[in-house]
Parts: C-alpha cells; structure tokens; sequence
C-alpha cells in the first residue's frame, strides 16, 4: 500500500523526521522486483509557439516499465527519453542567430492514473546533448531541414495504492533550447524557452500496468482481454509510517555508521542515496508583500509549484541533527513565473497608482532545506526557501491615466526572496513541508530599468519601490498547501488545491 505523508507523520519512526523526512522515508522504493518489463513507446503531435508562430511539432516519449506491480509497490521507469524533431521554420530563428549547435532541457508532465485518481509527475532535467543545425535541404529522415533531439536522464518512481489498470500518460511539453555558435560560445541571446500541449484528438497512453491487490499476492497479473480489478474505493492506511523493505534499507545504513564511528568517531554525517527517496510532487502557494514606500500590500498567488522532493538528505548522528534538501519551481501557462498580481498603492503617500507586477523566476530552481533537532521528543525544525526572481511591471495607471512603461519594465538584475518557517514532527505543528503551513520573510527590491517608451522611468519606479537593503519595507508571507505526492495519486491532498492565504 503506498504510504501517505500524512500517514507517516503519525508515529515516531527511527530516522523519520520532520515534514520532508517523512515524505522521504514514506518513499523510500521497494525492493521488490517488478514483472516483465515493457518497452513502452508513443507518438504525440504537440503545438509549441516559437518566434515564427505556432509550430507542429513530433514528439516520440519512451521508456521501460513493468508490465505489473503490487499495490504499493514503486515503479522507476527506466530509460526514459523524450525524443522532439523541430521543423525548419521553428529552427529559422537560430540560424539567424549565426547558431552552429542547439541543445534542450525538457520537463514533461506525466499523469499517473488509477481507476477515478490521478496526479501529475513531473519529468525534469531530461538533457538532450548539443548537436549541428542542419543547413537548408538538410535534416533528419524525410523532414529535410529538421532537427531531431533526444533528451534523456532519471525520472521519479511511482506507486499506486489501488488495484486496478493504473496508465502513465504524457501531457505538457517545456522545452528550454541553447544555442551555441561556431566557436562554441552563446549566441544572442542564448537560448529559447518553449512551452508546448500536446495536440487535442490524440492518444496519449504512454503504458499501462495491472496493479495487483495485497488480498493475494500469488495472483497472476491480468491478461489482456481480462476485465481490470475493480479499485479499492477506501484504501486502508499501513499500520506502520514506512515499508519493511525500506525499513531494512535504512537499518543496514545506521548499522554501517555504527561501524565507522567505532573505527571514526568523527565519521558521523551519513547521506541517504537520492535514488531511494527522490520523488516529486506538487502544491500551492499564496499569501502577500509588503512594499511600505506604496504603503500597501500585493497580494501573490495563488502559486503552484512543481517540487522535487529530496534531492539531498543527510543524517548527522553526533549533532543529532538530518537535512534534507529539495527545490521547487513555479508554473504558470508553462513559464517559470508567479501568476501576474493587480495592485492600487498610494505612491509616495497621497497618488493613487495602479499596476500589474510579475515575479519570474530565474536560475537553478529554487532550494528548499530543512533543518531538524532529533534529539527532542517534538523533533522541531527550520526550512527556508530560497528563490531568484526578477519583478516585471505592466499596465501601469497614475491617478486614473494610463503611463506607457514599455515592454520591459523590470529590476535591474535578479533578487533573492527569503522565506522561512517552523514547526514539530511530533505532534505535527507549524509549517512542515508535507503539511504546508506559513512562510514569512523579507527581500530586497534592486533597481529598475527598461521602464518608459518615451521616457526614462526608471529613476521613478527605483524611488517609490526599490529598497536595497532595508528589510522592513519588502516583508513577506505565504501560506504553501500540503503536497500531493506523485507516488501517492490517491492521497488526500491530490490534486492540490489553492490555500486561503494569511495576512
């Protein structure tokens, strides 16, 4: 049966701490050995729009699976790949760029289906190596003047906690393209970021799995042509917060670190392999910011955010102390970004000013830590999310008339937006990253430029905004939901929802 993080959070469990070390321990994969495996392919037709418009673009997505599991049971698809061929009118653009090589990054949003429940995994970091642009008449196979790339690397794991025909089928397609030049450095500019839907009338069925029940686990899987299982409609929840497999896993690991600190006793932080514990999820976020020189608020949100759960977790034996370390992105129409906020402050406290603010996120995604004390019987913790945006503004109203700002009225450079919260494992209080709760933090507001089509605004809108370095004036408060948990699509947080944010 696949464990809930809210299920898990419930009993003390040795290494199973705090609001994301329950959500790791909880996923830890199965030992068990799946089925015949299946080499599980499908063709998709996406629309992607690119500077020369709205472009047809094949997409192959493939990768191995079993063929059957047990309820609970994680399932890592292996060799996953996704296989895009652009058309020559989508390549124009780089060769105009004096591109010699184009490479991709693409995110893929799976949906993992059983019987009347679904979530959405998120298939991200797949790289697809550079390769030569080909010249006119040139191409991949019948397409002359195409370009095909091929973006690989790990996925998470699934599980399902019902019997029944569970299905793993692709939707949205984002594609971030490099372009490099003959000598090897970033065209300009340097890349392209595209976010495709799958075409409608389609397919999209990457595999199917027969999902067995626990009733009889000597049973065979389903035959093609037999009816499914009917689903468990009340799934029981496990008695215990984590799986005997895993429970082996992570004793055979703390009996290793009790041998080394005989021989070392200094040797005491031990890392927990991500394979075992990395999986994504999915939530929301809203809440408000400050901004006293408008004296007003700006409400932010509701956000949703595609999490990757894990990505480092570190038990310290001697500080009686684990980490763990995750990332998150923002996901708005496919760009990494805040939904755009609508906002009436008083500038420089008496002119009604009017304006649409939009936060984008920019660099590596954005990192999520937490910091737990376990030798307390309340196992109390510190998280903090950290994330790189830029602050874009549009539509623009002083005293009721329009001022034209331009297309790119932005901060000068990227802010950092520093978010914090506190809680207990036990019993469950405060903001715990598998439950949710209230951020609050500061940042500060650079510059601004880009602002005025006819005129430079830019000295107007640093005035009455930016803030470099005074925390008092940018304060911050979100309130996150709880996750929904790719492993867990029938948890009772899937599908997220949107929080009532808190003033």
């Amino acid at each position: 049966m696949t464990v809930d993080a809210r299920a898990a959070a419930r009993r003390p469990i040795h290494w199973a701490v705090g609001g994301a070390l329950v959500v790791a321990t909880a996923l830890v994969p199965s030992a068990e050995s799946a089925a015949a495996e299946q080499k599980s392919e499908v063709s998709l037709r996406y629309t992607c729009p690119f500077p020369s418009g709205p472009e047809e673009v094949d997409v192959v997505v493939s990768a191995v699976l079993p063929t059957s599991a047990r309820t609970g049971e994680e399932i890592r698809p292996a060799e996953a790949a996704v296989k895009v061929t652009l058309p020559p009118t989508a390549l124009a653009r780089f060769a105009d760029l004096d591109a010699a090589t184009l490479s991709a990054v693409a995110r893929l949003t799976v949906r993992n289906t059983v019987g009347d429940k679904s979530a959405d995994a998120s298939w991200q970091d797949l790289t697809a190596p550079p390769a030569d642009l080909p010249a006119p008449g040139e191409g991949d196979g019948q397409d002359p003047g195409a370009l095909t790339l091929t973006a690989t690397g790990d996925v998470p794991t699934v599980a399902f906690g019902s019997p029944g025909r569970a299905t793993l089928a692709p939707d949205a397609l984002a594609l971030a393209l490099t372009s490099l030049t003959e000598a090897g450095e970033p065209t300009t500019p340097p890349g392209l970021d595209v976010a495709c839907t799958p075409a409608p009338g389609q397919e999209p069925e990457l595999a199917a799995i027969a999902i067995r029940g626990d009733q009889d686990p000597t049973a065979p899987a389903p035959r093609p042509g037999e009816s499914d299982p009917v689903p468990d409609p009340t799934p029981t929840r496990p008695a215990e917060g984590l799986p005997p497999t895993a429970r082996e896993k992570i004793d055979a690991l703390t009996g290793k670190r009790r041998e080394a600190l005989e021989d070392d006793p200094g040797s005491c932080p031990i890392e927990i392999p991500p394979e075992w514990v990395m999986t994504t999820a999915e939530t929301y976020a809203a809440g408000y910011a400050n901004a006293a020189k408008l004296d007003g608020a700006a409400a932010l949100g509701p956000a949703f955010m595609k999490v990757v759960l894990n990505k480092r977790y570190i038990n310290d034996s001697c500080a009686s102390t684990v980490d763990v370390s995750s990332e998150v992105n923002f996901d708005y129409q496919g760009k990494r970004q805040l939904p755009p906020t609508k906002a009436t402050f008083l500038s420089y406290g008496f002119m009604p000013t009017t304006a649409t603010m939009t936060l984008e996120q920019v660099g590596p995604p954005a990192a999520i830590h937490t910091h737990t004390v376990t030798n307390t019987p309340t196992y109390p913790e510190e998280t903090t999310v950290t994330a790189r945006l830029v602050m874009r503004l549009s539509d623009v109203e002083v005293n009721g008339v329009p001022l034209d700002v331009g297309p790119d009225c932005r901060t000068e450079r990227p802010f950092e937006q520093v978010l914090k919260g506190y809680g207990q494992s036990y019993p469950p209080a405060g903001y715990l990253v598998a439950y949710g709760g209230t951020l609050t933090g500061y940042a500060h507001i650079p510059p601004f430029e880009g602002c005025g089509a006819t005129e430079d605004l830019d000295p107007i809108f640093t005035s009455a905004i930016s803030s470099p370095g005074k925390k008092a004036d940018n304060y911050t408060k979100m309130t996150q939901a709880p996750l929904c948990v790719a492993t867990n699509p029938e948890g009772p947080d899937c599908p997220p929802r949107a929080p009532d944010p808190e003033r």
